[in-house]
């Protein structure tokens, strides 16, 4: 049997977190969930080999059955759907499974579509047809921060859904810039959906899951092998009209995004480095080769006006953060251009107080530090 026999299948609905529409998840995509993941060791051991996205999960039941240990058939026959529904539940996660009508429809185009989406948050904020994904290095520059966070800033603000992995660095960077915006973020999971991964951004994988969802094709409890975020990319570069990287090395794992999205037909854009910096090496190939040249969400918006064929979105005026008095007028010294330590503070115990309004005003990514200890104001 296998996820396309889906529709002949028993099926449970059941009302989503946040009192969503009702979504499913048959018995035969449940059990071919269960069956990847119980063969993730042996995946991890595949997926090394270059063709093995469209080649493995694509796969019918059978022919995973016949690579996997002989206990894996007697499992697979008693899997108990009831029990995975369950769980779940319990978990406070939807299933939507790709026989269910909640199926995101760019995901069929993928050769090897998950067979369920387990969605913490509001399955709904994955059927949008506008999303653009942010993603980019781990180890990200200060500068690449910046600019993932203003992008993602400026796409929400004009009701645009970002989309990314949760990972740190670049992908975090734009999903904290969505939360300043209307718009609806989608992170897309290696591991279960459930639990924050990594562990340290837990507080941004609850704000998403609030205001949007947090997907994997993985079950709850599910753990992330290393083939679970190549094949997470695949997943994200379905999500999205047009993907951004903005900083990777020449063999970035967020190169493998891009690629998906090419392969989609979805527009794929760069946002250029210095040509001696090594995380900017893969974003620079990447416009070289063709892809799209982004500045500013603006830019990007222009891309998704092009590739929708509807009019360009404009984005919202943002809200001011609410500042104290003190952080408002050292905001104010640093954006009329006294930007260094000695033009702020007037003595060593006043300078450890300016130290730590310009550290909160750069988390709130207000200003930013630049060559020579200076600071100046954050793009926004």
């Amino acid at each position: 049997m296998t996820a396309a026999d889906g529709a002949r299948g028993a099926r449970s609905g059941g009302a989503g977190p946040g009192g969503t529409p009702p979504t499913e998840a048959c018995d035969a995509c449940l059990r071919r969930t269960a069956l990847i993941a119980a063969l993730s060791g042996w995946l991890d051991v595949e997926w090394r080999r270059r063709d093995v996205a469209a080649r493995v999960l694509a796969l019918p039941d059978e022919d995973l059955l016949a690579r996997g240990a002989p206990a894996m058939r007697s499992r697979y026959e008693r899997f108990d759907a009831p029990a995975a529904r369950a769980a779940a539940a319990r978990a406070e996660v939807s299933l939507v499974c790709g026989c269910a009508g909640a199926y995101p429809p760019r995901l069929r185009a993928l050769p090897d579509p998950p067979a369920v989406l387990h969605v913490l948050g509001d399955p709904a904020a994955l059927t949008v047809s506008d999303g653009v994904a942010i993603v980019g290095a781990r180890r990200a520059t200060g500068y690449g921060l910046e600019v993932s966070r203003a992008l993602g800033r400026g796409l929400s603000l004009a009701g645009v859904p970002v989309v990314s992995g949760l990972a740190l660095g670049v992908d975090a960077a734009a999903h904290h810039g969505a939360l300043e915006g209307r718009g609806r973020p989608v992170a897309v999971l290696a591991a279960a959906p459930e639990v924050a991964y990594p562990s340290r951004n837990r507080a941004l994988h609850a704000a998403v899951a609030e205001r949007g969802a947090v997907v994997s094709e993985l079950p709850p409890g599910g753990s992330a092998y290393r083939w679970c975020f190549v094949a997470r990319n695949r997943i994200v570069a379905a999500l999205a009209r047009v993907v951004v990287i903005v900083e990777a090395t020449e063999r970035s794992g967020s190169l493998t995004t891009a690629d998906f999205a090419a392969d989609l037909g979805c527009t794929v854009a760069a946002v250029p480095g210095r040509v001696t910096t090594r995380t900017a090496a893969g974003t620079n190939g990447l416009i070289q080769s063709g892809a799209a040249l982004v500045r500013d969400s603006g830019d990007v918006l222009d891309l998704l006006a092009e590739t929708t064929g509807e009019p360009r979105r404009t984005p919202a005026r943002p809200v001011p953060p609410p500042l104290a008095p003190e952080l408002q007028c050292l905001l104010t010294a640093v954006e009329e251009g006294r930007g260094a330590l000695g033009e702020l503070a007037s003595g060593a115990e006043d300078a450890r107080a300016v130290l730590a309004g310009l550290g909160e005003l750069e988390f709130r990514g207000l200003v930013r530090r630049t060559f020579g200890g200076r600071y100046e104001p954050a793009a926004r």
